[in-house]
């Protein structure tokens, strides 16, 4: 079900065996970052997912990961391993739930009962013995708000999600034209969608976080759809100089807009 991400299919056996990643390894340390805004879009604004407000992720945690690895090694020697955000074959959520940061939703992100799900998951695939944490037990009861609020019947199932059906698909990863099957169906989202989570009780106790790195441009937070509709390529290059939604580029954005903007006609 994952539409045309053709790279899920590759490199199985590593997905399920780290130690085809990292020769030797024998711990995987999953990390959390919180991504929650303090601040919000406009109110009267097409919807980017919280998550790309700031600069990319890959960089700031990346960044992190390094420090993390030297910190070991300043402590307790040299040590074999790799640290991996989101860009390479690890399943990041299993990992974090086997590690007891969290269960598996039924929207299929990782939850935490301190923090709920805005956040990033990371890795240090490492050749340490440590003292292995254990999975916590699953807290969704018999709470469906996910699978309700979905506008376009993504998570077809509990905890199985229609990559394909999903709006974080359409408008990031689908290169050709968006289905008019799916017209009126966006609610907004031009990058992304939160809906899930934004519906989640867990997401009750989201704190802001404190990465000044992951703060949005400011124009960002005062744009209005007008605004959005006759962007052009310099301000979005300045909008989102370092930003994860350069992934779609400026012409996939302004696909997702028209998208949008014909859903009023």
């Amino acid at each position: 079900m994952h539409g045309e991400m053709g790279y899920m299919e590759n490199h199985f056996d590593k997905r399920l065996d780290p130690t085809k990643l990292v020769e030797g390894s024998k711990s995987v340390i999953s990390l959390l970052l919180n991504y929650y805004p303090s601040q919000f879009q406009n109110q009267d604004s097409y919807k980017i997912s919280k998550y790309a407000y700031g600069t990319d992720y890959h960089f700031v945690i990346k960044d992190k990961l390094k420090q993390l690895l030297h910190f070991i090694e300043e402590n307790i020697g040299k040590v074999h391993g790799r640290a991996f955000v989101d860009s390479a074959p690890v399943l990041d959520k299993a990992w974090a739930a086997k590690s007891g940061l969290g269960w598996i939703g039924k929207h299929s992100n990782l939850l935490s009962k301190q923090t709920g799900s805005f956040y990033f998951i990371a890795e240090l695939i490492v050749d340490l013995d440590l003292e292995y944490d254990a999975p916590v037990t699953d807290h969704c009861g018999s709470c469906t708000a996910c699978i309700d609020a979905c506008p376009t019947q993504a998570i077809v199932e509990p905890y199985k999600v229609d990559g394909s059906k999903c709006i974080s698909y359409f408008t990031i990863e689908l290169k050709k034209e968006i289905p008019t099957a799916f017209k009126n169906t966006f609610d907004e989202w031009m990058f992304g969608c939160d809906i899930c989570q934004d519906v989640c009780p867990w997401n009750r106790f989201s704190k802001s976080h404190n990465e000044p790195l992951f703060d949005p441009n400011p124009q960002l937070l005062s744009m209005d759809k007008k605004d959005w509709e006759e962007i052009t390529k310099e301000v979005f290059n300045n909008i989102f100089k370092k930003s994860p939604v350069k992934r779609t580029k400026f012409t996939g954005l302004k696909r997702n807009i028209d998208f949008l903007k014909n859903d009023s006609f």
